[in-house]
């Protein structure tokens, strides 16, 4: 009793405050740490150029097509944005070889997938193609787009002259019919999974392997392989693995190699 005479519930208090600031201050420092490159971090040196079986990692960017990827020569089936807009844009054109293809292009943000079906919804019929060109973006609205093309029973493709990188590919799971063509890109790499800011590792860690539980089960769900997870867990996220015909194929991720 005489211990609980002598304790002073402000200095408690104080203390607790304290704790509370420094533990603040740890996880906004960690926070902040990552977004700085590790200046003792070795720098891989990426090649350039069209991709080939076993030369198939590239720099990842978000901001425009890379040109390198493709020869000068090859044209594209649809005029394609050579800059990514800041969100997915949605337009219609004719194509002889697929007839009305409906364009997905730019990077994927929150609100895109109720844009799409909204969009879908105006038109008088489903495309017989949504074609993609996209450098990824949020995963829970490339899930949501991939599971609503699925149940609108369409076919998607990445058309000569496109890419379709990080959490696009799981759009082109969505197609009942899915085709690459062999002058197109379908490339995987470790994703950020939305997750609140300053949060302990341990919630962290939690948030990410749901996530990744939510994306292999969308997989199982297509049809597709899940072991196409490997070429994305295993590549850095400032990279991008491009996968040739035999990983398309095998994976299931794309039904068809076109010219």
């Amino acid at each position: 009793m005489k211990y609980l005479s002598r304790f002073d519930p402000r200095s408690g208090l104080r203390y607790v405050l304290i704790l509370q600031l420094v533990i603040a201050a740890v996880l906004i420092f960690s926070d902040v740490a990552e977004e700085f490159s590790n200046p003792f971090k070795n720098r891989v040196e990426l090649p350039s150029g069209p991709v080939s079986p076993g030369d198939q990692r590239r720099e990842y960017r978000t901001d425009r097509t890379d040109p390198t990827l493709f020869l000068n020569d090859e044209p594209q089936d649809l005029p394609v944005p050579a800059n990514f807009s800041a969100r997915l844009d949605f337009s219609v054109s004719e194509l002889d070889e697929f007839g009305q293809v409906l364009l997905l292009s730019g990077q994927i943000e929150t609100g895109d997938a109720d844009r799409l079906i909204s969009y879908l919804s105006e038109m008088t019929e489903n495309p017989a193609l949504v074609a993609l060109h996209s450098p990824g973006g949020r995963v829970s609205e490339a899930l949501t787009i991939g599971q609503h093309l699925r149940e609108a029973g369409v076919n998607t493709g990445v058309l000569a002259g496109s890419v379709c990188m990080s959490s696009c590919p799981y759009i082109l799971a969505g197609g009942i019919d899915r085709l690459v063509s062999q002058k197109g890109v379908v490339g995987m790499h470790q994703h950020y999974y939305e997750q609140p800011r300053m949060i302990p590792v341990v919630f962290a860690v939690e948030g990410i392997q749901k996530g990744q539980g939510e994306t292999m089960q969308h997989l199982i769900e297509m049809g597709i392989d899940p072991a196409l997870m490997l070429y994305s867990l295993n590549t850095p996220p400032e990279q991008i693995y491009a996968l040739v015909a035999d990983e398309l194929i095998q994976t299931r991720l794309a039904t068809q190699i076109i010219e």
